[in-house]
């Protein structure tokens, strides 16, 4: 079984950083994407920044230039620095991981974690 574990969210005054840690555990061999999606209040759950093995980083517009997704893969974490914060940034922040090849499974994902909160105020 997978499971994905998020920490580094909180509270934050618009303009400030925060830096979302997310740890995948089981019995991974390997792990091809990992990412973070976002949900709002009242919103559609959307992707914020993903990162395939090999490859480089893949943002959304909105957080382009502001955000920086980076990976451990000997630990199975995925960061996700966060500057520039503003409001619109409040959301539920969730880790992805897909293409997870599992000791002993067919099952590749995509899998979830439970979510942290950011909330951008002042």
């Amino acid at each position: 079984q997978v499971q994905l574990v998020e920490s580094g969210g909180g509270l934050v005054q618009p303009g400030g950083s925060l830096t979302l840690s997310c740890i995948a555990s089981g019995n991974i061999n390997d792990i091809y994407e990992m990412g973070w999606y976002r949900q709002a209040p009242g919103k559609q759950r959307e992707l914020v920044a993903t990162v395939p093995r090999g490859h480089s980083g893949n943002y959304s517009d909105s957080v382009k230039g502001r955000f920086t997704i980076s990976r451990d893969y000997a630990k199975k974490m995925v960061f996700l620095q966060m500057n520039s914060l503003n409001p619109d940034d409040t959301a539920v922040y969730y880790c992805y991981a897909n293409e997870v090849w599992v000791r002993g499974s067919d099952n590749v994902g995509p899998y979830w974690g439970q979510g942290t909160q950011v909330t951008v105020s002042s």
